[in-house]
């Protein structure tokens, strides 16, 4: 059946936006449905000045092996010529499906790309429901997770991680909403707003936290709306159902650069707020192997690849300048 143009807009709405508003807790979380390749994504992005191939024929940046951090592998993975990773294939830009339907391609790939690199290893990719990853870990089905998992200290007690970006969320809006500020960057900015956020997530709890200050201070509540995908939520931008989205920058910032004269994001602040929290590669806790994922990170960061992966997807404004072994994650909840 042949796609109108109308329907393959909504593949690329579905695609590039938040991330799904059904995540876990202070995490970013799975889509309701897989994100997919489309050559009007490949065609916006460009135009928006991103080097975006949707196609399974990726020209992946790469970069060098590295002796230093090919050392620090234990044991059980000197001889491996494969490093398995899982990666939920659900939104643009982190991780989606290309053109083919069954190919993931992201920056979540290709940050996977460049430690298998350093570390002298095929990257074999297996695309895992958001709900299965830590199954997939822990069981040895894969040795790495890279699918723009948050750093939380109930996660460190059964894995092991390696820092490579920042979490930021972001507030995304419709470029004719005149209902908003010019910037959001404190809580009496969104007081009066319709503001749509996932329930049990993270920034859900920012928000509270936010309206709340607002409450006590005289100010307008904020109006919570909740949606259970990624699509509802643009619909409920476009028809100024909602005045902004509250979710994760990458997606939103992505958003804004493929359709600038729709959407644009006018404030973003750490996931962990007040607190600092980062992304990173997981592995399984205790099997040695993150240290020598940090190097390869690491590694990366300095021969200048890390930066153009980043630079490819839109997400430079997220890097961080050392990769970190288990950095301080996000509190567990009282």
């Amino acid at each position: 059946m042949t796609r109108t143009t109308d329907s393959r807009r909504s593949r690329l709405l579905a695609a590039a936006v938040v991330l799904p508003l059904i995540a876990g807790l202070a995490a970013c979380s799975s889509a309701s449905a897989e994100g997919e390749g489309d050559s009007d994504q490949q065609a916006a992005a460009e135009k928006a000045g991103l080097e975006v191939n949707t196609t399974p024929n990726q020209d992946r940046i790469h970069t060098t092996k590295d002796d230093a951090a090919i050392a620090l592998l234990p044991a059980a993975y000197k001889d491996t010529d494969t490093l398995k990773v899982a990666v939920s294939a659900y939104v643009a830009p982190l991780a989606f499906l290309a053109d083919d339907e069954k190919t993931p391609i992201g920056n979540e790939t290709d940050i996977a790309q460049l430690v298998g690199d350093a570390l002298g290893k095929k990257v074999e990719w297996q695309v895992t429901a958001w709900a299965d990853w830590p199954l997939a870990l822990s069981s040895g089905k894969v040795d790495a997770i890279v699918s723009n998992v948050t750093v939380t200290e109930e996660r460190k007690e059964t894995i092991d991680f390696s820092s490579y970006r920042n979490d930021e969320l972001g507030w995304l809006v419709t470029t004719s909403n005149k209902n908003v500020p010019a910037a959001i960057t404190k809580p009496a900015d969104i007081a009066g707003l319709t503001v749509a956020v996932g329930s049990g997530t993270n920034q859900e709890k920012i928000l509270l936290e936010w309206d709340k200050e607002n409450v006590a201070a005289g100010l307008k509540k904020v109006n919570i709306e909740y949606f259970e995908n990624d699509g509802d939520t643009i619909l409920a931008l476009q028809s100024g159902r909602i005045d902004t989205s509250f979710g994760p920058n990458a997606t939103a910032a992505y958003k804004a650069v493929v359709s600038p004269d729709e959407f644009k994001v006018i404030g973003t602040l750490n996931g962990g707020w007040p607190a600092t929290a980062q992304i990173a590669v997981g592995t399984k806790k205790g099997n040695d192997l993150a240290p020598a994922i940090t190097a390869a990170i690491n590694h990366a960061i300095k021969d200048g690849s890390y930066a153009k992966v980043l630079e490819r997807w839109g997400l430079t404004a997220e890097g961080i300048p050392t990769s970190e072994t288990n950095p301080a994650g996000l509190p567990k909840e009282s």
